[in-house]
């Protein structure tokens, strides 16, 4: 069995512990992330990490799963869009500045990759879009890429470089040819219409990418289930 690890990372820009749950004793390092509102130990409960045990045991990727801050940002109802967007602002700078540097550091690595379902789709396409040079891989399941509809009432600029749809539209395509990309969805799902969109942008900009899409099942744990085990075998 894999050895997993629940560890409380402290974080200075935070000023607080993030539960962070390790699993592996060896690997590429992947970055995953819970869908909206979902502990960090959801893809475990769920059966994610378990879909991919094969993988992990033989030593060809390490899951890291993260605490989001989605009930301290845009899933927090009372709070206002400034304070939502500077509080994943920070998150994002967290990602950057002291989770990525350390799994790095753990697994002898310049890049990571980054994954996520739902809501967690758009954490893991936000991260490695915004920071092209530290991601080689992104998949991105049913995911989202604007979250203008949770930060209403505010022209923040924050607001646009925290929404892939937007600014990827004016990024350079030579910073992500290096870039695994993959928008898995499926024709039952309520957020295809968004990864067509995201397709649509990456393809204008030259950029590579795969859009996988599924039939006949719907946005739920099953199809990422399904998805997920397929590539991480196609690229590790």
């Amino acid at each position: 069995m894999a050895s997993v690890q629940h560890i409380p990372y402290y974080s200075n820009i935070l000023g607080r512990n993030i539960n962070l749950e390790v699993t592996g004793h060896w690997g590429y390092p992947i970055l995953m992330f819970p869908s909206s509102g979902g502990q960090f130990t959801q893809n475990t409960d769920f059966g994610l990490t378990g879909s991919v045990m094969q993988f992990i045991e033989e030593g060809r990727i390490k899951l890291y799963n993260v605490e989001s801050l989605d009930m301290l940002s845009f899933y927090n109802d009372g709070m206002d869009s400034g304070t939502k967007i500077h509080n994943y602002e920070l998150f994002m700078q967290f990602l950057k500045d002291e989770l990525i540097p350390y799994m790095q550091g753990e697994c002898n690595t310049h890049r990571i990759g980054t994954a996520g379902v739902s809501f967690g789709g758009y954490h893991a396409a936000n991260t490695a879009f915004r920071f092209p040079d530290l991601v080689s891989h992104l998949f991105s399941m049913s995911g989202v890429f604007n979250i203008r509809n949770m930060t209403p009432l505010s022209d923040d600029i924050r607001i646009y470089y925290n929404c892939p749809d937007e600014f990827m539209q004016n990024e350079e395509g030579w910073k992500y040819h290096h870039m695994q990309i993959v928008l898995s969805t499926s024709d039952w799902d309520s957020c295809m219409p968004k990864n067509q969109h995201m397709a649509g942008i990456l393809e204008a900009k030259g950029i590579p990418y795969w859009y996988d899409e599924k039939k006949w099942i719907e946005h739920d744990w099953p199809l990422w289930k399904m998805v997920f085990p397929d590539y991480i075998g196609r690229y590790f």
